[in-house]
């Protein structure tokens, strides 16, 4: 049987794309029982992303000397992503799930096509009137996120599917123009990979405000 590799293509990637991989080795490596001792703390790991970003912010708005530090901040993303690489590599048992369940994707060992998983849905809160922001798992390789949403009716049952629109940040999507006082049942799926779109979430639902 061939031996499973992790893909490290993530290095050359745009800023967002190292974004949403450190994102989903950070959800999906820690806490992982087939990945008992990682060598870098999820704390260091959630601190360096959170630097990495707000730099990214402050870079689009800035200088030079803010670009640099997006940059500093990019390498020691990267850095901290390329070791825990190398620790699924030596962990995940030539098994492909166990290698996909740390976060990171497997070099591909032939041509079928491969979609991507599909995100779920961690958290809906409310934002401001008539507004839902939903955070899902980040999907290494996804180019976008899609929801979609449909209002609830008597019983529970929905009304038909709406487009709540395209993003790039898993993190925050808000939904607008909701009814407040109507419960809305929630779908997203992601876009990129062989296919074009993974499948949907579970639905998760939430009452608009």
């Amino acid at each position: 049987m061939p031996q499973i590799r992790v893909l490290l293509g993530f290095t050359n990637a745009a800023d967002h794309t190292i974004e949403e991989s450190a994102q989903a080795v950070h959800d999906g490596l820690f806490g992982n029982p087939a990945y008992p001792t990682p060598p870098i703390m999820q704390g260091t790991l959630a601190t360096a992303l959170g630097d990495f970003s707000q730099a990214i912010a402050a870079a689009q708005a800035g200088g030079p000397a803010d670009t640099a530090d997006k940059n500093n901040k990019r390498a020691i993303v990267v850095g901290y992503l390329r070791q825990l690489a190398g620790y699924v590599q030596a962990n995940h048992g030539n098994d492909l799930a166990v290698l996909l369940a740390s976060g990171f994707h497997a070099v591909s060992t032939n041509r079928a096509s491969t979609p991507l998983p599909p995100p779920t849905i961690k958290d809906i809160l409310n934002g401001n009137s008539a507004q839902l922001i939903l955070r899902v798992t980040a999907i290494a390789n996804a180019s976008n996120y899609e929801v979609r949403s449909a209002a609830l009716g008597t019983g529970g049952t929905p009304g038909p599917w709406q487009n709540g629109g395209i993003f790039g940040n898993s993190r925050s999507m808000p939904v607008n123009n909701l009814t407040p006082g109507t419960n809305y049942t929630f779908q997203v799926r992601a876009i990129g990979g062989s296919t074009g779109y993974s499948d949907w979430s579970d639905a998760v639902q939430h009452m608009s405000m």
